[in-house]
């Protein structure tokens, strides 16, 4: 992958490209892109952990809260979750929806990854209501649910810096045959756009990701949902949150073997490129678009709110080894101010039916 992206460099006109098609490539490469590769990439034996990876529980207290939603808005019992891994949320949400409700459910997995579609047909049997998607094409016009559980961290993004000259963008460029940084003034009338109407204001010395990528994506999820709910959890910054000092220097980071690896350009093709989202420009765009402002809760006050208690209540095993003790857990890791949860967020928008 290094030589590859080295050789595609060399060869534009400029010698350097933006981070976001660094990314690009890095990730999404048909052949070399991380995401594209047949190798684990969630879990011990992978580069990182997500929360509906810890335990079942997880998609189950989903599909539990979206049956009461479904049920309270008279909406059709229909999901569509978009990036679906290794589909073990799916798996959760669908076994658990098979023991509460006698409705039929139809979901959908929207996945780009072919390794990931791989993983899915090993861990779920699909079927003509369980099936997956190419593109959302294929059920507009959509009622029910549209989800996605770390979508938007996992976007192409441009670095932007401000300097006492102004506005920089940081590029990737070959410098004695490896890869690096060099910073050029911003041209890009789209990332001034997005800064014009995110309201966002950088210090001197202060860089910041930009995902143009982001609008797009809501946009298109906005015109396949005719009636229902967007439900996205990720981990992300609010722009007051984005002006604290420990900021400055951005959340650009990589996931190599669970360790963090804070300069990206190390390791091409072989480990997660992540960034926090932007959430207040991610409610705006979606209000734009059609999609209205419910809430935004962190992701262990949402589990709350949707009864995961009820799980601990009603299951208890003094064993420690057993797997009911296991579970509660894991249902304890999610909630615990210190856990894993307390790091991702909730967000709820509605488009074409009224706040209950």
């Amino acid at each position: 992958m290094l030589n590859f992206l080295i050789d595609y460099i060399e060869k534009t006109p400029s010698k350097m490209i933006s981070y976001a098609k660094y990314m690009e490539q890095a990730l999404y490469h048909p052949e070399y892109g991380y995401y594209m590769k047949n190798k684990p990439k969630i879990g011990p034996k992978g580069d990182f952990i997500t929360t509906s990876n810890i335990s079942d529980i997880y998609g189950r207290t989903v599909a539990k809260w979206y049956y009461k939603e479904a049920r309270k808005h008279q909406l059709p019992f229909q999901v569509c979750e978009i990036g679906g891994g290794n589909g073990r949320f799916a798996k959760a949400f669908i076994e658990e929806w098979n023991l509460i409700a006698v409705d039929e459910l139809q979901y959908n997995i929207l996945e780009t990854s072919p390794y990931h579609c791989g993983l899915q047909r090993e861990e779920i049997s699909f079927s003509e209501k369980i099936r997956q998607i190419a593109s959302l094409d294929e059920i507009t016009p959509f009622r029910g649910l549209i989800f996605s559980n770390e979508l938007f961290d996992a976007l192409p993004v441009h670095v932007i810096e401000k300097t006492e000259e102004g506005l920089s963008e940081v590029m990737v460029t070959v410098k004695d045959g490896q890869l690096s940084e060099i910073a050029v003034p911003l041209k890009d009338g789209s990332i001034f756009l997005f800064f014009e109407e995110s309201g966002l204001i950088l210090s001197e010395g202060q860089r910041i990701e930009i995902p143009l990528q982001m609008e797009p994506i809501i946009k298109n999820m906005a015109s396949a949902l005719d009636q229902g709910m967007v439900l996205t959890v990720d981990y992300g910054y609010s722009n007051e949150e984005w002006q604290e000092p420990y900021r400055r220097a951005g959340s650009l980071r990589g996931y190599y073997r669970h360790t963090q690896i804070n300069n990206i350009l190390e390791h091409p093709g072989e480990m997660d490129i992540t960034s926090h989202i932007h959430f207040d420009s991610l409610i705006r765009i979606g209000e734009k678009h059609g999609l209205k402002f419910i809430y935004k809760m962190r992701q262990d006050e949402y589990l709350l709110s949707a009864g995961i208690l009820e799980e601990l209540e009603s299951h208890y095993d003094p064993n420690p080894f057993s797997e009911t003790s296991k579970r509660n857990r894991a249902i304890r890791s999610l909630i615990m101010p210190s856990g894993m949860s307390s790091a991702f967020h909730t967000v709820l928008q509605y488009k074409g039916i009224e706040a209950k």
